[in-house]
């Protein structure tokens, strides 16, 4: 028998503090109630089972009561067949309804995990840059999995217990009345006791239960810091083994010492659950079988007074906490409302035009930035050391004007900080202009649909980004229909296919977490020749070249040639010698554009772009043979 009680007791005591302090929003309701509607059917389905399985909990004490009073007692033996037969049928008829409630139950709950996962999911993909430089990953994954599964527990587990409760109550209240009225009132004073007790534990195991979730997001934290490569490899580096050791046992001490408390509180909390049930049980057989010698009731309506009791504690103990229960399930719909209702800085504008693929001119005109605040793409609840800083962090880009005409190289140097990465981003709209408009092929970039932008404009970074997955996935990424003979044509000029071929499993090696199991070098082309497979009209280098060995630099240099070819190209310089060819060189400086021109133009004028040179070509020609 189910016996409506919703799950075990002790559950209801798990729940966050914060639920009990929470206010029920009508306009929370209202927009649980719509997202829920593509599945009312089945919650109508599972609503009406769930109240005629708990109405049934009565049936078998009645049954043995009858079985008692009216079979044993007159000893008729086939009203005790007959009856015993009929309790079995409904036992049947109850684990029928139980299976029909759990197949809705997951059909509904699922349904909802599905709905919110991919809601969220698709909402954050399009989120802009600027929030996810400010958002801790293991607090957004968090996010789409446990809160989106508190938020599923609200039409399932918490709107059966609270129905099923509700009905079993009433149902087995009134049949105890029934049965004798004054068994039923002495045994209902007791209960107070356990709901008080109830109350006090629960408020302390919820402050405990907290602690307890914050101890252990913050050793996965740890452990997702410093268990991938980047994290591993400082750690190693840096000699940090015995620290980190210390430092995870105090934090994972915190949790220990923080379950120990919460086991016995909860040992605590049964301790009471069983003396309260006992002592009612006590009772309903001392009093009803002192009124049953009386003459005032019969044997079979104390064993039934007494079964029904037990049918009780559930019922009772899970309404005393329901607010609880709907609370936290509404909390968790909050967080993921929380996340959907963060809009993204990059919107594509409502009859947006498609770019043309062959749109190759790249145009600044009088462009001015400014990083957007915290409190405009981020959200505290996503960072572990959160800052809400409101003010703004002043102009990054000044007047920056240049063009960069189809199929020429427009290089961008400085020194560190001068904008240079900035600029690069406001051409595939990773980023939004504060004032002036860059522009693609003549169109702005605000006015043209993203998709279109992102095909246009090819990116390749100083860390180019790997997947954990084969070559041959990293490298359909860009272009996910190529034929297997375009994969090879990119891989040859990207001067990386001998090495591709020569590995036992070929384009289906897996590269590992982030590329790590290729060289700095080999990452680089294989980046370079992902781009080369996507055929942008722009390309957009970013230091591509930074931080190689002069070998792997001149592999990439080849590659790069090749990628660069009748394409117009935007690239910051991390090596002067690597853009002496370009169109048109310009230096920045403070956000400014403070010299452009060609090399030797530059070079004769003198100015910052003389010095980087000088600088550069001192510390070359004097750095010490290795």
């Amino acid at each position: 028998m189910s016996m409506g009680m919703g799950g075990p007791p002790w559950r209801h005591l798990r729940s966050d503090r914060s639920a009990t302090e929470s206010k029920l929003e009508r306009k929370t309701v209202r927009r649980v109630l719509a997202f829920a509607g593509p599945h009312r059917r089945l919650i109508g389905a599972f609503l009406g089972v769930t109240v005629v399985d708990a109405a049934l909990v009565v049936v078998p004490p009645l049954l043995l009561k009858a079985i008692i009073d009216d079979g044993v007692s007159s000893g008729d033996t086939s009203l005790v067949v007959w009856l015993a037969a009929l309790v079995a049928v409904v036992a049947v008829v109850d684990a029928g309804f139980g299976l029909i409630t759990g197949w809705l139950s997951s059909r509904i709950g699922e349904g909802l995990i599905y709905d919110l996962r991919t809601q969220v999911f698709a909402h954050v993909q399009r989120q802009s840059l600027a929030f996810f430089t400010r958002t801790q990953t293991g607090a957004l994954v968090s996010r789409l999995n446990n809160d989106v599964i508190g938020a599923q527990r609200a039409f399932t587990s918490t709107l059966q217990g609270t129905v099923s409760n509700i009905i079993a109550a009433i149902v087995v209240g009134v049949t105890m009345l029934f049965l004798s009225w004054p068994v039923t009132v002495l045994c209902l004073a007791l209960f107070p006791i356990l709901l008080l007790a109830s109350r006090l534990v629960g408020t302390r195991l919820a402050d405990l239960s907290r602690a307890q979730m914050d101890g252990n997001a913050d050793l996965g934290n740890a452990m997702t810091e410093r268990f991938n490569v980047g994290g591993a490899m400082l750690l190693k580096l840096f000699g940090r083994r015995e620290a980190e050791d210390v430092s995870y046992a105090q934090k994972a001490a915190v949790v220990r010492d923080l379950g120990i408390r919460i086991s016995l509180l909860t040992r605590i909390f049964f301790a009471a659950m069983t003396l309260v049930p006992s002592l009612a049980t006590a009772m309903v057989y001392g009093i009803g079988g002192w009124l049953a010698i009386r003459g005032d009731l019969s044997v079979g309506t104390i064993v039934a007074l007494g079964v029904l009791l037990t049918r009780l504690l559930g019922p009772l103990q899970g309404l005393s906490n329901v607010r609880i229960d709907v609370m936290t399930a509404f909390v968790s719909f909050d967080r993921v409302f929380e996340v959907l209702d963060l809009p993204s800085l990059i919107q594509e504008k409502p009859g947006a035009v498609a770019l043309p693929a062959s749109a190759s001119r790249l145009e600044f005109d009088h462009v001015a930035f400014t990083y957007p605040r915290a409190d405009q793409i981020s959200l505290a609840s996503l960072e572990t050391v959160a800052r809400t800083e409101s003010r703004d962090s002043g102009q990054v880009l000044h007047d920056v004007s240049f063009v960069a005409e189809p199929g020429r190289m427009v290089a961008l140097v400085g020194p560190s900080g001068a904008g240079k990465t900035t600029v690069t981003h406001l051409v595939a709209r990773l980023y939004d202009v504060e004032s002036g408009a860059v522009r693609v092929g003549g169109h702005d970039v605000r006015d043209v649909t993203l998709q279109s932008l992102e095909d246009v404009v090819g990116y390749v970074t100083q860390d180019a980004h790997m997947f954990h997955d084969t070559i041959r996935a990293n490298l359909l990424y860009a272009r996910p229909g190529a034929a297997e003979a375009d994969v090879w044509a990119a891989l040859e000029a990207a001067q990386i296919a001998s090495l591709v071929r020569s590995l036992p499993d070929g384009l289906d090696t897996v590269v590992g977490d982030r590329g790590y199991r290729l060289s700095g070098g080999e990452r680089q082309r294989l980046a370079i020749a992902r781009l080369l497979l996507k055929a942008p009209a722009i390309v957009v280098l970013d230091e591509a070249t930074a931080h190689l060995d002069s070998e792997s630099e001149a592999a990439v240099q080849q590659a790069l040639d090749a990628a660069l070819e009748g394409r117009t190209s935007l690239v910051i310089a991390h090596r002067l010698s690597t853009v002496r060819n370009a169109d048109l060189i310009l230096v920045l400086d403070d956000g400014r554009v403070v010299q452009q021109g060609t090399h030797a133009e530059l070079l004769a004028a003198g100015g910052l772009y003389a010095t980087l040179h000088a600088t550069q070509f001192r510390e070359e020609t004097t750095a010490p043979a290795l």
